[in-house]
């Protein structure tokens, strides 16, 4: 199982794209709205080093977990890291 979170928009067509996939595929993600949210915007930009959403991290669970950062709606890259 992996721990799914995602920074998003409101108003962010990619970030609306992103959650409809996750829906898709069945995958549970936490949704942190950065247009309201000043303390998660601020851990986005420390991950990314910029402000461009949506920014999905992936953290896997087990024994030697590992975290992916995703910038911007990547289809393909996602499937990978969720083994869809």
């Amino acid at each position: 199982m992996n721990k799914v979170e995602i920074y998003s928009t409101p108003t962010c067509h990619f970030c609306q794209a992103t959650k409809k996939f996750f829906k898709e595929h069945g995958v549970e993600y936490n949704d942190y709205n950065v247009a309201e949210d000043t303390v998660k915007r601020q851990e986005m930009m420390e991950k990314t080093g910029q402000m461009g959403v949506p920014v999905i991290v992936i953290t896997s669970e087990g024994e030697n977990p590992k975290t992916d950062v995703v910038v911007g709606f990547d289809e393909p890259k996602l499937s990978e890291l969720l083994g869809l």
